[in-house]
């Protein structure tokens, strides 16, 4: 009786394994009869476990927040070249640099210098900047999402692409006030 049990224990967790797939987003908790989310289906993988079970239970719902009615704004990510005249390695400050002045500036390599130059309402050639990391802003893409000049934004590529300025200080660089920019 217990070996069955066992059995039985040991052959439900070897059916139940872990697969490699998309981590899809889930239905969220307010979704209801009386108020439905816009954008919640069945998950295509939950019908075709239900329907192997012989119709028992229910699929599992997927949250989609984007749906056809509001179709998402495309922006295609592009890989540039390296910024001239930066290092190889940790040059997002260096990069800026050569978006916003035409050269790499030394002082201006740490992504800490940035935040002296004077705070600013986000727009077009503003500088996003936090601790180790500095992007320029190129178009309001909505909400806090902007198209940006975004050097070493992962893999040691430079990028033009969609970044959230969310938890970023913006400065204007084109108001020197504590640090002064040669050529």
């Amino acid at each position: 009786m217990i070996r069955t049990a066992i059995l039985a224990a040991i052959a439900l967790v070897c059916a139940t394994s872990v697969q490699a797939r998309p981590k899809a987003a889930f239905a969220h908790p307010d979704c209801n009869i009386v108020f439905p989310c816009e954008g919640v289906v069945a998950s295509p993988r939950g019908e075709r476990v239900v329907k192997a079970m012989g119709g028992f239970g229910a699929a599992r719902k997927l949250y989609l927040p984007r749906s056809a009615a509001a179709p998402r704004r495309e922006v295609k990510r592009t890989i540039v070249d390296h910024p001239t005249g930066c290092p190889r390695r940790a040059f997002c400050g260096c990069g800026a640099a050569v978006r916003v002045f035409g050269s790499p500036i030394r002082k201006l390599w740490l992504a800490a210098s940035w935040f002296a130059f004077p705070r600013a309402a986000p727009a077009a050639g503003m500088v996003a900047v936090r601790r180790h990391h500095v992007f320029v802003l190129e178009s309001h893409l909505g909400g806090s999402t902007w198209l940006a000049y975004d050097a070493n934004s992962g893999g040691h590529r430079t990028r033009v692409h969609a970044r959230s300025i969310a938890g970023y200080v913006i400065v204007n660089p084109h108001a020197v006030r504590s640090i002064v920019v040669r050529r």
